[in-house]
């Protein structure tokens, strides 16, 4: 069934150890120009159960009840810190092909489990729209933090080589510009699936030290340690974030940033990260 509102795009149970910073840490970034339009970046990942809805009533999710509220916190906070700074969005995502929704658009998270309808502006028409999930949790987030914001999901696909994802972003930052105001940018994207015996993707020794790398990057904003992550190993490892990380840093540039880390941890064997980027004045 074809989504309404898609264009083309021109341009995942157990915890692993690992070393982290404390949650709330600003730490400065070079990540090396963003226009004044862009104000903040909210970093989140986007597993179906930060809907409280859809968490069922399974024994794994009981278990880790507190660590699901922690994660859903940590998403929320980091999504009012982007409403506060700014209610104009583009939320960066991946998916098999590159598309772009609508901000008109509107979905539900029925194939889930549970008919919780979210859309991603006031204005957005949330009848039986088959949205990806990236563009549901966005929507879901915004409703709950910032129902003012208005977002476009631009999903970049999971075959897009490093310098195509940069270059997007680099037009992404053009398109704000051009069209002035303030600009904020919402990631939804996931580490590995790899992390433990019971993940979704089965353990794979390899897993946790690649996903340190990944958080280590997102915890100081810094783009060239993103780079340099083997994209054909993430593959393996069921990393699904990092086109959309690679097009956030075509986005910022060359600017330094303020990073701020609100969650890392992988509670069902996925890496989940949630912080937020804002530029340094």
């Amino acid at each position: 069934m074809a989504v309404r509102g898609i264009v083309p795009l021109c341009l995942r149970p157990g915890r692993v150890r690992r070393p982290r910073r404390a949650a709330g840490e600003i730490v400065r970034g070079a990540a090396a120009s963003v226009g004044p339009v862009f104000r903040a970046a909210a970093l989140v990942p986007s597993p179906p159960l930060l809907v409280p809805e859809l968490t069922g009533r399974a024994s794994v999710v009981d278990s880790l009840a507190g660590e699901v509220v922690r994660l859903r916190d940590a998403a929320r906070a980091a999504v009012a810190m982007l409403g506060t700074a700014t209610d104009r969005w583009i939320v960066i995502g991946s998916a098999e092909k590159s598309t772009r929704i609508s901000s008109r658009s509107g979905g539900t998270f029925a194939g889930y489990g549970v008919d919780v309808r979210v859309g991603l502006s006031a204005d957005s028409v949330t009848d039986e729209e088959e949205l990806p999930l990236a563009a549901l949790i966005a929507g879901w987030l915004r409703g709950e933090v910032a129902p003012q914001a208005a977002a476009d999901v631009v999903l970049v696909g999971t075959d897009t080589p490093l310098e195509r994802c940069r270059s997007v972003g680099e037009a992404l930052r053009a398109e704000m510009d051009e069209q002035a105001g303030d600009w904020g940018l919402l990631v939804v994207a996931d580490g590995a699936t790899t992390l433990t015996a019971k993940a979704p993707g089965s353990f794979d020794a390899r897993a946790e030290g690649v996903q340190s790398q990944i958080d280590d990057a997102l915890a100081r904003a810094d783009t060239d340690a993103l780079a340099s992550i083997d994209r054909g190993l993430c593959a393996e490892l069921g990393v699904d974030g990092w086109e959309a990380w690679q097009t956030l840093a075509g986005v910022v540039g060359a600017r330094p940033m303020a990073a701020r880390t609100l969650y890392r941890g992988a509670p069902f064997g996925v890496g989940y990260f949630v912080g937020t980027w804002e530029p340094l004045s």
